[in-house]
């Protein structure tokens, strides 16, 4: 049986990842770093699908703590790095401390995860697919840390892409727009309404959308390096 690995699974994109995968024959495993109630909701609704499932809480910035998650996962074919932390305040007043969190939950977590995948998934010809954001490839007022997080994420895709190729491994990224998760909760109806108006598509995006686009990914043979917008045409702003 083959496994996907998801980080950031107790809720939203990260949760549809899991049940998607599920339901499209693999094993699940996933991380979550606090969210206890959200990853044993998780892992009920995987469990109904009859899927496997393993649960970790696991500090994805945490070296040994994702080494250890990942000796434990077996049949490992598919990593989906989703864990994310944003920060929503002026460049001017956000400390040194919380810049670095946000870069190291979305960026380095990120390459630790790679890293401790990288041997089995090059035995298994396995593929990655990053969660990444529309502000990493424009930036974003107000969120400065996550844009330039995001932007490393973007990066990182392509130069594993380039350098695992070879091995048979495929990495690659889908670029969120306006995903109705709560990490936007913290904006008003009328906010997001007003963001979506400038939108082709006019509306909001959802979690299973979004995960939709990372099973097209982990399954697409001749795909590697490169990042997928999933965002209802905000690229074309």
């Amino acid at each position: 049986m083959s496994t996907v690995l998801v980080t950031g699974g107790s809720r939203g994109i990260g949760r549809a990842c899991c049940l998607a995968f599920a339901r499209a024959g693999y094993d699940v495993a996933f991380c979550f770093s606090q969210d206890e109630a959200g990853a044993a909701e998780t892992a009920r609704l995987v469990r109904q699908t009859g899927a496997g499932v393993q649960s970790f809480r696991c500090d994805v910035t945490d070296e040994a703590q994702v080494e250890a998650m990942f000796a434990q996962v077996f049949g490992l074919r598919v990593l989906v790095n989703n864990a994310g932390q944003d920060e929503y305040c002026l460049l001017q007043e956000q400390s040194l401390q919380r810049f670095r969190r946000v870069l190291d939950v979305n960026a380095t977590g990120a390459f630790l995860c790679m890293r401790a995948a990288a041997p089995k998934l090059m035995r298994a010809g396995g593929s990655v697919v990053n969660v990444g954001s529309v502000w990493g490839e424009h930036g974003a007022s107000c969120e400065g840390a996550y844009s330039a997080a995001k932007a490393a994420l973007s990066g990182l895709t392509r130069a594993a892409a380039k350098e695992w190729g070879p091995a048979g491994v495929r990495v690659n990224a889908v670029s969120c727009g306006m995903i109705g998760t709560a990490m936007n909760e913290r904006f008003s109806p009328e906010e997001r309404a007003a963001f979506v108006q400038g939108l082709a598509l006019a509306r909001e995006g959802s979690a299973e959308e979004i995960a939709a686009a990372v099973l097209f990914l982990a399954h697409s043979r001749y795909i590697t390096g490169q990042i997928l917008p999933v965002d209802g045409g905000a690229h074309l702003r």
